[in-house]
């Protein structure tokens, strides 16, 4: 029988800033749900073995509309409407999902390797003309993931700054709403710009793909289009540019696996599916609540009820890959859930790992003798943030 307990506190702090929080596999061995209690100081189900977190995430008894986080102590704010497709739920989440997923074709993210290549290319040519060390995030993880989605937008290059700045502001949990609906407030209105001008003058990029497709039901207005371009924009780059930067401290904290990378780059592929699992950088874990009376196992979760699915614990399941603990770049490739799982499972990812596999492949071969330049204990880790990763990252070479 699956026991029922009470959890002081769902842990967050980090003994390793690599690994997970401590006591999170002691919370999953004793039982894969419980109730715990979450930072924002909510009770709440918590979902933390491989299978239940994948069963939760494709249950449609469950609703991503919960009427307030419990990872803050914050009422929810208001949700924008179609396009966001975080916030809906089927039959509105299918049919934008479905518009969307017409342009982030594995083709169309093929085709853009020769850009990412060139984007990654020209940031370390101007990383080798730097003085040393260098801030690997501030010159390199932030600015290509940005570069490369605000490409696929067509987003003018004298804004990304700007952008980047609110985006940031956006994935911030330790300010106040004000401060995060500002910062939309921000990204909406230059995108609202963009939107007409792309109307008056279409292009080669995104917002012009889906202004022109073909859309029935006359869903996509200005607002969907503002709506589904800050979700892309914002999650595709920060989520990337934390990749970017926690994955190349992990690689040169253990030199073995840096080792294996630079001496055989064909395993890129594998080491961009192990860095996923490994870092998993959604650190809080997916909210949903329960639309009706549902059952797992010996545990009943009341409708309304709110559950977390926490894939960084799911992915560190013995059940699901052998000594998880354990960092191998050689690791056959896993069904992971870094990307989520079930209907909400991140519509970028197929550029995100195209991306990824080109950083890493090429940053090793640029800079073979590429290091820390402080101790990894001492990088100053995004523990406040909904992604995790490291806001600095100086290297040496």
């Amino acid at each position: 029988m699956t026991e029922s307990i009470a959890v002081p506190h769902l842990p967050t702090a980090r003994g390793c800033p690599f690994a997970p929080p401590d006591g999170l596999a002691d919370i999953r061995e004793k039982t894969p749900i419980t109730r715990a209690v979450f930072e924002g100081g909510e009770e709440a189900w918590l979902f933390t073995g491989y299978q239940e977190v994948r069963d939760l995430l494709r249950d449609q008894r469950f609703s991503v509309r919960v009427p307030r986080s419990v990872h803050t102590r914050d009422e929810q704010p208001p949700r924008p409407g179609r396009g966001s497709l975080l916030w809906q739920d089927p039959p509105t989440h299918t049919a934008d999902r479905r518009l969307l997923a017409k342009e982030f074709t594995v083709r169309r993210m093929q085709s853009l390797q020769p850009r990412i290549q060139r984007i990654v290319d020209e940031h370390l040519d101007r990383i080798a003309s730097l003085p040393q060390p260098v801030d690997l995030v501030a010159e390199f993880a932030t600015p290509v993931p940005s570069m490369v989605i605000s490409s696929l937008f067509d987003v003018p290059v004298d804004q990304l700054d700007a952008f980047q700045d609110a985006a940031a502001e956006m994935m911030r949990v330790d300010v106040e709403p004000e401060a995060v609906q500002a910062a939309a407030g921000r990204i909406m209105s230059t995108l609202h710009q963009l939107i007409q001008a792309k109307r008056a003058e279409p292009g080669e990029d995104l917002l012009s793909a889906l202004i022109a497709a073909d859309d029935p039901e006359g869903v996509v207005d200005d607002t969907f289009l503002v709506t589904a371009a800050a979700t892309l924009l914002i999650a595709a780059h920060d989520t990337t540019a934390c990749m970017i930067g926690l994955g190349t401290a992990l690689l040169l904290d253990r030199p073995d696996q840096a080792a294996l990378l630079r001496a055989d780059p064909s395993l890129v592929g594998n080491a961009v599916e192990e860095l996923l699992r490994y870092l998993t950088i959604g650190q809080r874990g997916a909210e949903r609540v329960a639309l009706e009376d549902v059952r797992y196992g010996d545990v009943e979760i009341k409708a309304g009820e709110q559950v977390v699915g926490h894939a960084l614990a799911a992915n560190f399941d013995p059940a699901f890959v052998p000594e998880p603990e354990r960092f191998d770049i050689t690791r056959r490739p896993s069904a992971h859930m870094a990307f989520g799982f079930g209907p909400h499972q991140c519509i970028g990812q197929q550029l995100a790992r195209i991306e990824l596999q080109i950083v890493f492949r090429t940053l090793f071969e640029r800079f073979p003798t590429l290091r820390l330049a402080v101790p990894a204990e001492e990088l100053p880790f995004r523990h406040e943030m909904v992604f995790y990763g490291v806001h600095e990252l100086p290297v040496e070479w």
